[in-house]
Parts: structure tokens; C-alpha cells; sequence
């Protein structure tokens, strides 16, 4: 008997877990029709036939029942409440900023930007591709340096970079490293965790030192943490002569008024663009940048964006140098980096796009002002001034009085540095008000003194203490896109325009193995720009962030629940970063053990290349273990190569389910003969999403584990970033977690033996992006959680069967079934046709889909996730996309077609193409643009044809054109409007 809505009850009329539904793409008609494709009767059943029995969760996840939207919403108000926002002036690389409204609306809140995957496929790409162009351009033009990346995660981590760009240039120079002893505190102990393992020395030193010779490197502040602004041309000039490589830390908003670290001498230059727009967040995400010069762009970690062609000779952008990408150098990587900050990094580039160099200028200047204003007030006061050439920070001498005074400042709503007990110290920023001034100095001030200074007098008889030949007088943002969209509505069609170029989740499936594209819900987006979440300072005291500390320890529970771990690092900001973490946890547990000499990680040939470079990066020796012919660890080269190596092991990085979307039946297995030997597990979690509520890592016998927060647990990726990678560990490791030189309590585990240290510049990462996360598991609840995974293993199922006949599915478990993810090998149809996998792909953009994850793990295959977030609509379309891709194959295997002029070598095709008088192929325009009916209904047009990567590399262009090569013809205005940051 049907079940009426009369017959309900109030509870279920609630619909509590309404928004399992709406998460997962498929419903139940669909569900049961998937099923009875693949035939089987129930998802359990599919599942029984998928993962292996023996790791099987035997109960249901232990978490809260699914709640609704407008419950969550409720609990997160009296969680953020618990938050107190004070003005936080303390500095150290963190300032309040303004995001103009028009950026929060049309890139942080648009899931045109924040839904799209990495630019790996240029084509459908150009719009964020210019985005950071505009960013890379602007740092160039900052620190005066030719050649900049696309960001990095974050400043600290940054001059761990630079280091190491600095060692692999200068590595005759020794294993000594300078620092400055006026850095960022949080910056030397980031670099002390990155050295430690490579035997690298960090040597304190000042800036007025004579630098010694045995060097390969130094780091400088500029301005320093204390706010000084020394000549460091005069460093730079000392370091040349020692032959070490020179690189400054540096403000951006500084830069726009003071000489560039290329004038002064610097070799690298670093920081942080959280200033120019990018919310505070409690520590994260923020864009960093790193700028260099041209003879070491070939050793620029990260990625960076170039100037290239397509196949009919027009500007088009590219990632740059792929070569260095990890999946083919491995160890031998540039770095481990694979997430950056993209969606940051897009914010900050249109931040400066928006206000333009003048604008800039302005705020840079008020912020100047009001220090100087302050100084001035604060000397009347009678105290000293201790900086005394400073750009916005403004260090004052009070003796034993720092701590008092901070407390009253507290009381009177601002946030200080303390240094010590005589020093504390006043970090303007572009939020600072005239207002804060008075309240200020009254926080200074002895209690019978009359406070009433006139601030408009100090501002008239100001005296600079930045000396002309301090500041910079060159140009700066002369390029078109700078001084073009200053007006609102500019900005928001250009911001328009960029959008529509791409291909993000809110326009077609993203079907990337290994990279779980899923919803990322509007109700789990709207915590990221809650002033109460968003407005923390990552250095406040810690009773000013209850409700961040309460949603970290909620979220620590639900994901050691469902990872059956002891304790969670949230420290790591990215996966890879994660990966070195956890192996750097590995690493200390065996010196603590007294068993140092344990350094060999043993890693299967089908890993990701973040692996064995995250491997390099802890000081291990990566040795590979075989796969046998169905993708799976060869045992028998692993028992070897474990009982060789018994006295060095120190562990075993496997993903699982593994590379090749399969249940190992052999996991189980694995672990237990790496921990015979001495060895622990270190899972590469980024097929998570696979096992969530059907098994659990700990259980199988991993030691330790990565969780990709943007992949399984729906923070964005943001076209290529945030990332959030957190670690899992067992009890026995959670004392070896990271810590933090600035917040006490990070690892409320830590033992007499110490931990791992600091790896990244925030206490808790990129913690802005966390309740992200926290708002998906409470709206999920267990049985939603574990229902998400049986539905993402269906999908990739039901994609295998329905293009098994069409194309070869590689690898499948015991019983035929595969994970979340298929592989599809199109190696045959190359060979018979000369049809590659690239052709394969460009051609499904001109159907209006992301292309699947190419050639990895395996050569001349797509790799194919479908997640459980895509109805059976989605994944009909995309089959059938497939399937008629096969069909125009099949016409040059029959010579119908001819093999080096077809629609798929030809693609994709732009619409340039649609209205040009003289149609080059032969075929028809129908055939080219309109395949499938579908792509009549809503055409995308890729604005650029196939990208020429090789040009790109050999003439490697990472800016902007100058202005002088703008021409005013008609046609280049007209391409200028289309792609302002590219040459014509």
C-alpha cells in the first residue's frame, strides 16, 4: 500500500534529512534503475560485490542523524557567536582588508569560479587562466622581478620554497641557511621543519651583519616583523659577493610605495596577498607569491601560467612547463606542490584590477598615514617610538607595561602585538579608521591625561620617516587590465565575461578520476563569509575563538569517527602538504624509537608523483614496488623489497582504493607486512570518498592518512584552489603532530619528545574553509555519508558497463565491479587509428564536458569519477558523448574519415569557425559543432581552438604585454576586449 503524506508523521514530514537528497544527484526511481542495469537488487548488494568483506564496516558511522538547513544555520549562528571580533592590529602578516562587494559576489560566492577543477585543459580554461596571468603580472610588477608563479599556499611555506629553490641552484655553496632574525617567527619555524630532514642548517642573523661565506642562501623581511624598513640593497649586495641567493619576504602593500625587491637586489621575493582582499579567516586560505629571476624559472615551484598559440595561430593561456609537473618527475620534482591557492589568487589579481595602481596608491598611503599620525601621537604621550623607518607598524617601548596595555587595549576593542613584557607594537590597515587613533592613544594614555590630540593638525605637519630614496618611482599596473575596469560595472562584465570562457560544475559534469568534482552546496558556501568566521585574526588569543575551536573539535570527532583514527592534524593546507606531514610524523616516531636510520618509504608504481616527491621532501629514500597485470601491488616484490630494506624501513605510501579504482583484496595484507618489518602505513586518501561509511582506514591497518577536504568533504577546488589535507593518525602518533611558535595548545597531544614542528604559517591551515566541511557531515549525517559512497560506486559502475562495450574498462576488482572511478583504455583505438587521448578530450569539449582525468595513472586512458552528486541524466549524457566520440572513431577505422583532418583532430572548434565564409574541413558544421542534440539546447564555445603546449614552452612569456605593443586597429580592440591580459 502507497504510504500518503497523511499517513506521515510529523517527524518525517520535518525532513530532517531533506538535503541527503538534494546532494545526491541520482533519485530513487534512477538509483533502481542503475541497479537493475548492473544487476543487482539493492546498493548493499553492489557494495558486497565491490569491497572486499573482510574491511567492511560492520556498524554504522557513530555521527549525529542528518539535519536540516535551516537546523545548521541555527547551530552555526550560536557557533560563530561564540567568536568575538575585535579589531585585530597585531600584524605578522595578517591584516584586515576590504573585499569589494563586486569580487564577493561574482567570484568568492560564484560557483562559476569557485566550482571549476585546475586548468589542465587550457581550452576550457581562458577565463581563470587570465585571471591569474593579471595576478602574476601584478606580482612582476611588485617586487620587480621577471618572472612570477600562479600562488603558493601560503608565505611561509613560500620561504620554504625559496630555500630550496636557492639549494637545488646553489648547492656547492654548503648546507647553511640565513635568517632573519626580524622574520615572521611562524616563517623561521616552517623553514626549520622544511631543513631539518635535508640536513639543511638555519643560521639567525641580522641584518647588519657581515654575512659569512658557507652559505647558499638568506631570508630578509621587508618590512620586518617589527616593522622596520632597513636598506637592504646593501644585504643584497654583501650576499652577491658571498655568492648566496638573496630572498625577501615582502608585503605587497608595502611594494606599492617602497623600492622593489628587484631594485634592491633580490634574487626571489615572497609573501602573501591576503592583504589585498583576501578575508583574515582565521589563518587561511590566502594566496602566496613567490617572483624570480628568469635564469631560474625552470625551478619555480608551483605552477605558472604562459602565453602560447592555438592551432590557428591566435593568443591562447596555458599552465606553463608541465614537465615539472610531480606525476612525471616524482621524486625528482621541482616540489610536491599540486593544489595552489587559485580562487585567492583570482581575488587578489581582481582586487588590484579593481582599484588600479591609483587606487592602490591611496590606500597604501593611508595606511602609512595613519602610523606616522599614531607614532606622532604616541611620542607626545611620552613613549619611544622603536621603529623608526616603517611602512604600517609601529613598534612602541613601554617598559614591563606591553602586557597591561594590550589587556586595556582588549578592553577597548583592539587586538596588539605583544613582544615581550617591554615591547608591543600597532599594525595599520586598510580598514583603519581616524576613530581608532583616539582610541588608541587613550589606551596609551595615563589615566589623568586629557586625551583630545587633533589629528588633522599631526596629518598637517607630518614628518615622513620614509626616505625619498626609500620609495619606489617607477611605474607600477601600467597594463591595460589595471586601468580599465574601475568602475562597478566594468568590473562585473569583465568578471562576466571571464566566467563564461570556462567550464565549472555550475555549467556540466566534471568527470576527473582521483579528484571527486561533487556539489559543493550553497548552504555549506555560506559559513566562508560570515563576518564572525571570516574577520579572525589567526593570532588572537585564543578565548576570542570559541566557536572556531568548538567547530575544529566537532570536526576532529566526526573525522576520527569516520576514519577510525585517534587525533587529526588540521595543519596541512593542501593534500600534498598533508603527505609530507604525515611522512614527517612517520619520521619522528622512529627517532623517538631510537630507530632514525629507518628511511626508506617504499611507494607502488601506479602512485600519484606527489608521493614520492612529498617522500624526497622528508628525507627518504623512495623505493618503487611493482604492479602486477591487474593494477594491484605485486605481494610478492613487496615482501621482497620489505625484508631487504627490514632494518631502513620507515614506511609504505599507498592509495586505496587504489590508483587504478580498485578494492585491493590484498590490503590487509600490505599492511601487515610492512609492520612485520618495522614499517608503518601512510594512505594517500584521496579516494576517500569511496570508503566513507563503508570502511574505515584505521581499521584496515593504516598508521596514517590524508584527507582531502576538497575533494571528499566538498570544499571547493576552486580552480586549482584552496585546499585543506589534513592528517589522521593512530594514538601512537598523535604526540608528533605539528605545533605552532605562536599559539599554545595546536596539539594538545604533544610529549616530552616534542612533535614534527610547523608546517604551515596558520595553527590550524587554511581554517577559513573548515566549516565548509563541518556544514557537509551535519547535513549528511551518517547514513547520508554512507549513502553518498554507495551512490558515487554506483555511478562509476554505471558508467563502466554502459561504455564497456565500446571501450576496454582497464581494471575491476575480483568480481568486475571497479571503486568510484573507471579507467578506459584508449591505447587500441591509437594504434589502429592514430587517435590519442588528447583528441578524445579536446572533442568533448565541444560536447559541452570537462574532459576525465588523461593518461593517468596509466598512458593513453581517461580516468572517469562520476561522484555520487550527478543524476543519472548527467551520466546518460555523458556516456552518450562517449559512445558517439566512438562512433566518428569508427568512421576512420573505416576510411570514411580521414586520419589526420577529422572532427576529433580538428577539435575543439570555436565559433569564429561557425561564421567564417570559408569552412577548411570536410566535414560538415552541423557535425563539428551540434553532434548531439544536447549541445543545441545550450552550446558551450571554447574561445581558443587546441592550445600548442610545446610553443609555450619554448618561448616562455608569464606577463602581460607591455603597453607599448597595444595597437588601437579595430581588430585588436576588439581581441584586446576579449583577452586584455594577452599580446596581439
Amino acid at each position: 500500500m502507497t504510504m500518503t503524506l497523511q499517513d506521515q508523521s510529523l517527524a518525517q514530514l520535518e525532513m530532517p534529512g531533506d538535503f541527503i537528497r538534494r546532494h545526491i544527484g541520482p533519485n530513487r526511481e534512477q538509483i533502481n534503475a542503475m541497479l537493475t542495469n548492473l544487476g543487482f537488487d539493492s546498493l548493499e548488494a553492489l557494495i558486497a560485490a565491490t569491497v572486499p568483506e573482510h574491511i567492511r564496516l560492520k556498524r554504522p558511522l557513530d555521527l549525529k542523524t542528518a539535519r536540516s538547513e535551516r537546523v545548521i544555520e541555527d547551530y552555526l549562528r550560536r557557533m560563530r557567536n561564540r567568536n568575538r571580533v575585535l579589531t585585530s592590529l597585531i600584524g605578522l602578516g595578517y591584516h584586515d582588508t576590504i573585499m569589494p562587494n563586486v569580487i564577493k559576489r561574482n567570484v568568492l560566492e560564484n560557483p562559476g569560479w569557485y566550482t571549476a577543477y585546475t586548468p589542465y585543459q587550457a581550452e576550457i580554461s581562458q577565463g581563470r587562466l587570465e585571471a591569474l596571468l593579471n595576478f602574476q603580472q601584478m606580482i612582476i610588477d611588485l617586487t620587480g622581478l621577471p618572472i612570477a608563479n600562479a600562488s603558493l599556499l601560503d608565505e611561509a611555506t613560500a620561504a620554504a620554497e625559496a630555500m630550496m629553490l636557492s639549494k637545488r641552484v646553489n648547492g656547492k655553496a654548503g648546507n647553511r641557511f640565513l635568517v632573519d632574525t626580524n622574520c615572521h617567527p611562524q616563517t623561521l619555524a616552517v623553514m626549520q621543519t622544511r631543513a631539518r630532514p635535508l640536513g639543511i642548517e638555519i643560521i639567525p642573523f641580522s641584518a647588519g651583519e657581515t654575512l659569512p661565506e658557507d652559505c647558499f642562501g638568506l631570508l630578509v623581511q621587508y618590512p620586518g616583523t617589527n616593522g622596520e624598513v632597513v636598506d637592504l640593497a646593501t644585504v643584497a649586495e654583501h650576499a652577491q659577493h658571498t655568492g648566496a641567493l638573496v630572498t625577501m619576504a615582502c608585503d605587497p602593500l608595502a611594494l606599492v610605495m617602497l623600492r622593489s625587491p628587484g631594485e634592491l637586489g633580490a634574487d626571489i621575493a615572497i609573501g602573501s596577498t591576503q592583504r589585498f582582499g583576501v578575508p583574515l579567516g582565521y589563518g587561511g586560505p590566502h594566496a602566496a607569491f613567490f617572483a624570480t629571476l628568469e635564469k631560474y624559472k625552470r625551478q619555480v615551484p608551483g605552477r605558472i601560467i604562459g602565453v602560447s598559440r592555438d592551432a590557428r595561430g591566435q593568443p591562447a593561456l596555458r599552465m606553463a612547463l608541465q614537465t615539472r609537473e610531480q606525476h612525471i618527475r616524482r621524486e625528482k620534482a621541482t616540489s610536491n606542490i599540486c593544489t595552489s591557492q587559485v580562487l585567492l589568487a583570482v581575488i587578489a589579481s581582481m582586487y588590484a584590477v579593481y582599484h588600479g595602481p591609483k587606487g592602490l596608491a591611496i590606500i597604501a598611503e593611508r595606511v602609512h598615514r595613519m602610523a606616522l599620525i599614531f607614532a606622532r601621537g604616541i611620542e607626545q604621550l611620552g613613549y619611544t617610538v622603536s621603529s623608526k623607518c616603517f611602512f604600517d607598524t609601529v613598534v612602541v617601548h613601554t617598559p614591563g607595561m606591553a602586557r597591561r596595555l594590550a589587556a586595556k587595549a582588549r578592553e577597548a576593542g583592539f587586538n596588539l602585538r605583544v613582544h615581550d613584557s617591554n615591547y608591543l607594537s600597532v599594525a595599520f590597515d586598510e580598514t583603519s579608521r581616524r576613530s581608532y587613533l583616539q582610541s588608541l592613544w587613550s589606551v596609551f594614555a595615563p589615566r589623568q591625561r586629557d586625551m583630545d590630540f587633533n589629528i588633522t593638525a599631526f596629518d598637517n605637519n607630518i614628518n615622513d620617516c620614509l626616505k625619498i630614496e626609500m620609495r619606489r618611482d617607477d611605474a607600477i599596473l601600467t597594463h591595460p587590465v589595471f586601468n580599465r575596469y574601475h568602475s562597478e560595472t566594468e568590473m562585473l562584465r569583465y568578471l562576466r565575461r571571464l566566467a563564461n570562457r570556462d567550464i565549472a560544475l555550475d555549467r556540466a559534469m566534471i568527470p576527473l578520476g582521483s579528484c571527486t568534482m561533487k556539489l559543493n552546496a550553497t548552504i555549506e558556501m555560506l559559513p566562508v563569509t560570515y563576518q564572525l568566521f571570516s574577520a579572525v585574526h589567526p593570532f588572537v588569543p585564543l578565548d576570542q575563538a570559541q566557536g572556531y575551536q568548538q567547530l575544529i573539535a566537532e570536526l576532529e570527532d566526526a573525522l576520527c569517527e569516520i576514519t577510525g583514527f585517534s587525533a587529526i592534524s588540521f595543519q596541512p593546507n593542501s593534500g600534498a602538504q598533508g603527505e609530507y606531514t604525515g611522512l614527517l610524523t612517520i619520521a619522528k616516531y622512529h627517532e623517538v624509537r631510537g630507530d632514525a636510520q629507518r628511511r626508506i618509504c617504499l611507494i607502488p608504481a601506479s602512485a600519484h608523483g606527489t608521493n614520492p616527491a612529498s617522500a624526497q621532501m622528508a628525507g627518504m629514500q623512495v623505493i618503487v614496488i611493482n604492479c602486477d597485470q591487474n593494477g594491484n601491488v605485486d605481494i610478492a616484490d613487496l615482501k621482497a623489497k620489505a625484508e631487504q630494506h627490514a632494518n631502513e624501513l620507515a614506511a609504505l605510501m599507498i592509495t586505496y582504493p587504489s590508483t587504478h579504482g580498485v578494492f585491493e583484496e590484498s590490503i590487509v595484507e600490505v599492511c601487515e607486512i610492512i609492520h612485520a618489518h618495522g614499517g608503518l602505513v601512510y594512505m594517500d586518501g584521496a579516494n576517500m570518498n569511496a570508503m566513507v561509511g563503508v570502511c574505515r582506514p584505521a581499521a584496515i591497518g593504516v598508521d596514517v592518512c590524508h584527507l582531502n577536504l576538497h575533494k571528499t568533504f566538498c570544499i571547493p577546488h576552486g580552480g586549482g584552489g584552496p585546499g585543506a589535507g589534513p592528517i589522521g593518525v593512530t594514538a601512537q602518533l598523535a604526540p608528533y603532530l605539528p605545533d605552532h611558535p605562536l599559539v599554545d595548545g595546536v596539539n594538545p597531544a604533544t610529549g616530552p619528545a616534542g612533535t614534527v614542528g610547523t608546517v604551515a604559517a596558520a595553527p590550524w591551515g587554511s581554517a577559513g574553509i573548515l566549516p565548509i566541511a563541518w556544514t557537509y557531515i551535519a547535513l549528511m549525517g551518517g547514513n547520508g555519508l554512507t549513502r553518498a559512497t554507495q551512490v558515487a560506486i554506483l555511478n562509476a559502475n554505471y558508467i563502466a558497463h554502459k561504455l564497456a562495450p565500446h571501450y576496454p574498462v582497464l581494471y575491476t576488482g575480483r568480481q568486475g565491479r571497479v571503486a568510484h572511478e573507471c579507467i578506459i583504455d584508449l591505447r587500441p583505438i591509437k594504434e589502429a587509428t592514430g587517435i590519442t587521448v588528447e583528441d578524445v578530450a579536446k572533442r568533448l569539449i565541444d560536447y559541452g564536458f570537462h574532459a576525465p582525468t588523461v593518461s593517468f595513472p596509466v598512458a593513453g586512458t581517461l580516468m572517469i569519477e562520476p561522484t555520487e552528486s550527478e543524476s543519472q541524466t548527467e551520466l546518460d549524457h555523458f556516456c552518450a558523448a562517449l559512445i558517439h566520440i566512438r562512433k566518428e572513431i569508427a568512421a576512420i577505422e573505416r576510411g570514411e574519415a580521414d586520419r589526420n583532418n577529422n572532427v576529433l583532430k580538428n577539435a575543439p572548434h570555436t565559433h569564429d569557425l561557425l561564421l567564417s565564409d570559408n569552412w577548411p574541413f570536410n566535414y560538415s558544421r552541423e557535425q563539428a559543432f551540434f553532434p548531439l542534440a544536447r549541445e543545441q539546447q545550450d552550446k558551450y564555445w571554447p574561445t581558443v581552438a587546441r592550445v600548442d603546449n610545446m610553443h609555450g614552452d619554448r618561448e616562455l612569456v608569464c606577463s602581460c604585454p607591455p603597453v607599448a605593443e597595444y595597437q588601437e586597429s579595430e581588430t585588436e580592440t576588439r581581441l584586446a576586449a576579449n583577452h586584455p591580459a594577452v599580446n596581439y
